[in-house]
């Protein structure tokens, strides 16, 4: 039994590695390695193949992320994904308490929005949703996000709330307490999530990604509501 688990995991692992190579090897001009790689995934399952021409890692038809969430705003108001739904969300799940990452994606996102005419930006709400509900209390985050752009609004709530929201997101996120700080960090997933009506991930960014490739991607989205 345990040398046929064992040539198993042996297997998957060189599946795995092969789809990897092959989704570097065959990338089209311009598209993430991620993007490839699920690309790869779809056609092996059978599902849509992802648009080439539509910026960041579109999600294969079948394949789903995000979905209805309950937290709180910056404002202390109770919200659910039906309060956005008129707009697309432009997503990062960070803590206000982060020296480096999130301020960095955050004003990438920023100077995304910044890049969009009036009438795109009016129909985005881009949106910090905290994975530190301990901290960042609505009155943290209305001090923090207003620092980034006046559209940001900051999500947070109970640790359940939280937790269950990243859940469906597939988010990870865990404390990390150093010896030389007297404040914990927050290791977290750091991708940029496009989310659409009943907050569905319509379109994954990864990390560090250019405010114009950002911007790109809420064009090619808004473009198709």
């Amino acid at each position: 039994m345990q040398r046929a688990i064992r040539i198993t995991v042996l297997l998957l692992i060189l599946g795995l590695g092969s789809l990897w190579g092959a989704a570097w090897f065959g990338r089209q001009p311009g598209e993430p390695l991620g993007g490839a790689f699920m690309r790869n995934i779809a056609w092996l399952t059978g599902q849509q193949v992802p648009q080439p021409g539509i910026p960041g890692t579109v999600l294969p038809e079948g394949m789903t992320l995000g979905g209805p969430f309950a937290l709180v705003d910056q404002q202390g108001r109770n919200v659910t994904q039906a309060n956005y739904a008129s707009t697309l969300m432009v997503a990062y799940f960070g803590f206000t308490y982060c020296p480096d990452i999130c301020p960095t994606e955050l004003g990438n996102i920023a100077a995304a929005m910044d890049l969009l005419n009036e009438q795109e930006a009016a129909r985005v709400t881009p949106a910090l949703f905290s994975v530190d509900p301990e901290r960042d209390t609505p009155d943290q985050l209305r001090a923090y996000v207003t620092n980034f752009h006046p559209r940001m609004v900051g999500l947070t709530g109970t640790p359940e709330q939280v937790a269950e929201t990243a859940r469906r997101f597939r988010v990870y996120y865990a404390k990390v307490q150093r010896p030389e700080m007297s404040e914990y960090l927050v290791d977290h997933t750091s991708y940029i999530y496009l989310i659409g009506r009943g907050g569905a991930v319509r379109t994954l960014l990864r990390p560090q990604s250019a405010p114009e490739a950002i911007a790109a991607a809420i064009r090619a989205q808004l473009s198709q509501s």
